[in-house]
């Protein structure tokens, strides 16, 4: 070995291209390690929220405005229509607003009993008859007993007619003539 390293000193030019020799190889070593590698893209990914609206066929109306109510007659009745005009599904509710008496000693929403019934679902355009029979009857009890009435699961695009139906109570008695009693229904979807 140490003859070699006199023949590599004496002859620098041997020696340079000796170690250029072995930096040659060791770089294609290293480099040699060759990996396969593929890419796959999905751009422009888009997402938009969903909307929950209703349509009131009497909005800002009243269902009903039913006068000159005597104790233990037929209920007077109103129609509305609710739809779900959103593009979601949902659950709605029916509840009812503040409750105004003309007389806070004997209210008079007391002696109010209410009677809300789902007709059904509209066909189309063609609305769902009332009292045929398949109506489902979401609230019985007084105008100030009511809370929140479930009234189901709503498609997009479902829309529902309801009756709601008032009478006096057979036992309102003298105390409650001439009173007036208001009320808002409200229904809701969450």
């Amino acid at each position: 070995m140490l003859s070699r390293l006199k023949v590599l000193t004496s002859q620098p030019k041997l020696a340079l291209g000796a170690l250029l020799t072995l930096l040659l190889a060791a770089t294609a070593v290293v480099g040699s390690g060759a990996d396969f590698n593929a890419t796959s893209a999905n751009p422009s990914n888009t997402f938009a929220s969903g909307t929950l609206t209703i349509a009131n066929s009497r909005q800002g109306l009243a269902v009903l405005s039913a006068s000159n109510l005597r104790p233990g007659e037929a209920a007077q009745t109103g129609d509305v229509d609710i739809e779900n005009t959103g593009s979601l599904s949902g659950t709605f509710t029916l509840s009812k607003g503040t409750v105004v008496n003309s007389d806070t000693g004997n209210p008079l929403a007391d002696k109010l009993n209410l009677v809300v019934v789902d007709c059904g679902t509209f066909s189309g355009s063609t609305p769902p008859t009332c009292g045929d029979g398949d109506d489902s009857t979401k609230y019985t009890g007084t105008i100030a007993g009511m809370t929140t009435s479930a009234l189901g699961s709503y498609a997009a695009a479902a829309k529902h007619r309801y009756r709601f139906s008032v009478a006096l109570d057979g036992t309102a008695g003298n105390a409650y003539q001439g009173d007036t009693s208001t009320v808002a229904f409200d229904f809701n979807a969450a």
